[in-house]
C-alpha cells in the first residue's frame, strides 16, 4: 500500500509494517516497535492517528486484546478472517497461534 507522502517517517514505517501482516494473523504494538525502533506507546499513537489507512485490527495490546474503543468491530473482523481467539468469551486473540513473525527489512 502506498501511503500519503506527508506522513511523518515513523508513521510511514509503522504503517508499512502493518501492511505486511496477513489476514488471520496479528502483531502487538511492541512487535512493531522493535522493528521500527520505537516504543509501544509511540506505535499506539501512530495507530490512533493513521491506523484507519491500514488493517488496524491486526495490531493488538500485549495481552491479545483488540485496540480500545474498537473492540466490537475488531472482534467481528477476527471472526471474519478466521483469527484464533481465546478467553472465556473469545474476546482476545490467541497470540501463541496468531502472532505473525516480523523481521526488520
Amino acid at each position: 500500500m502506498a501511503h500519503v507522502h506527508q506522513l511523518p517517517d515513523l508513521a510511514d514505517a509503522v504503517l508499512e509494517v502493518v501492511d505486511r501482516v496477513p489476514a488471520g494473523r496479528v502483531v502487538t504494538y511492541g512487535d512493531i516497535g522493535k522493528v521500527v525502533g520505537a516504543g509501544p506507546r509511540q506505535v499506539g499513537h501512530v495507530m490512533s492517528e493513521y491506523g484507519s489507512l491500514v488493517t488496524w485490527w491486526r495490531v493488538l495490546r500485549a495481552d491479545g486484546r483488540p485496540p480500545q474503543c474498537n473492540e466490537d468491530e475488531a472482534l467481528a473482523r477476527y471472526r471474519e478472517e478466521g483469527t484464533p481467539l481465546t478467553g472465556t468469551f473469545l474476546d482476545r486473540v490467541d497470540l501463541r497461534r496468531a502472532r505473525f513473525p516480523l523481521t526488520a527489512d
